[in-house]
């Protein structure tokens, strides 16, 4: 797919025009600089045609500091991958010294370049973009990205310079989407680059390094997944800024839209209260969930070590005693690709469908007859039992009594429901209808 990516130093509006381009709020936009880090990619279409679009941090050159130089990186990756480039500048600040230090940088690339100069909300500041024509370019579009001004100029220019090789497809529709969270500094970012095998995401020992939910497609052994690096999600208590504070925010939504959650926890450190609270984040969502316990190479193992492990998670969670546990370590590699075959079992865990007469016939001989046995006062008079949807796989008990069913057979009939049919990974829903009321 042709691509587009917009660069600029820290500030003058990238996400904000990327955001419009997209025509969603996919990047986190705030009066803070630096809120950006990593590389985002995004679909964009006009007049019939698709395209990516990259959104980057702003680029400082030569910086002294880890993240601005890890920023720099990730942005001149994406310049390397793109077709076509709008740099992005502020035209009510003018020329700045970062910008003439850019103009070095961005030289060699000048032929696919658009200078971009943003912030220009009415005619009246329409005079303020000529003075970036000291740069060398011979167009400059003027545009307001808050408000739509002028990006349907930028468009029409993008679409010129695309080949007529056809229209790229929208997205794989059988790709499966993982959203890999936990607490900051567990070792999300560092697994989703192994996984992918290319330095995707900055990694540094800074708590929150990671702002962006960063998405990325891969295919491996045929199948396509989207892996969505969240934010490390922590209490709203503990944060402070607003760049964080919307991350964790993001997080949780995309959560509710994957289909998969890898729960990433820091072995070396101990399962953490806030560990369980994310784990019930996503088993509300409706997710399967994988439990990874990262940095396992830091621990000192014998023959009991995973057992003890496996006993104080069970314990911590006791809601999600269905889903796997596997034990990685990012930084050594040790069992991260096995993660995929974890991952596609649980898409096809939750994709199961049990048809009405067999999963009645099972009810009937194996379910029923043991909560009767079990409390023989107990009315449970079940008319049938159906199951009405999947992903995640959800089921309906009509009942012919008004009386709501007590939890506990509720977690019994679930149980073995799923000890049956599998569900591997998956979060079961039961629901009840009871007799109407005359």
């Amino acid at each position: 797919m042709f691509r587009v990516a917009i660069i600029g130093r820290p500030n003058v509006g990238k996400s904000t025009l990327f955001n419009r381009l997209c025509r969603r709020r996919r990047a986190i936009v705030g009066d803070e600089a630096g809120i950006t880090r990593d590389r985002l990619y995004g679909k964009a279409d006009w007049l019939g045609r698709y395209f990516e679009v990259i959104d980057t941090g702003g680029m400082i050159p030569n910086p002294d500091e880890l993240i601005p130089s890890r920023i720099l990186e990730q942005a001149q990756t994406a310049i390397q991958e793109a077709d076509a480039l709008l740099w992005v500048v502020d035209a009510r600040v003018g020329v700045t010294p970062l910008e003439r230090a850019l103009v070095e940088i961005l030289r060699p690339y000048q032929g696919r370049t658009l200078l971009v100069a943003n912030k220009v909300d009415s005619d009246r500041q329409e005079v303020l973009a000529p003075e970036f024509y000291a740069f060398g370019w011979d167009t400059i579009f003027p545009i307001s990205a808050e408000h739509g001004r002028g990006i349907d100029t930028v468009l029409d220019e993008i679409i010129r310079r695309m080949p007529d090789d056809g229209t790229p497809t929208e997205a794989n529709p059988l790709e499966i989407k993982v959203a890999i969270v936990g607490r900051p500094n567990v070792g999300k970012s560092l697994l989703v680059n192994r996984l992918l095998g290319e330095e995707r995401v900055i990694v540094s020992d800074i708590p929150g390094t990671t702002r962006d939910a960063v998405d990325s497609q891969i295919v491996y052994k045929e199948q396509a997944y989207r892996i969505v690096d969240t934010a490390g999600i922590r209490r709203k208590g503990k944060t402070d800024l607003m760049a964080e504070k919307l991350s964790v925010i993001m997080a949780r939504k995309h959560m509710e839209q994957a289909k998969i959650v890898l729960l990433v926890m820091d072995a070396a450190a101990g399962i953490a209260h806030a560990d369980a609270v994310i784990a019930g984040y996503a088993e509300k969502a409706g997710a399967s969930v994988i439990l990874a316990l990262n940095k396992w190479d830091l621990i000192r193992k014998d023959t009991q070590t995973i057992e003890a492990y496996t006993r104080r998670l069970r314990s911590r969670m006791k809601f999600l005693e269905y889903a796997p546990i596997v034990t990685v370590s990012a930084l050594k590699g040790v069992r991260v690709m096995k993660l995929f075959d974890f991952i596609k079992q649980a898409d096809a865990g939750r994709r199961i469908r049990v048809p009405t007469a067999e999963l009645n016939a099972f009810f009937e001989k194996e379910v029923k007859s043991k909560v009767l046995t079990a409390n023989p006062k107990r009315k449970f008079e079940v008319r049938y039992i159906t199951q009405v949807k999947t992903d995640p796989p959800t089921f309906v008990l009509f009942t012919t009594t008004r009386d709501k069913l007590h939890f506990s057979t509720e977690r019994f009939i679930i149980n073995n429901i799923r000890e049956r049919y599998g569900f591997y990974a998956s979060p079961i829903r039961l629901l009840q209808r009871t007799k109407a009321r005359k």
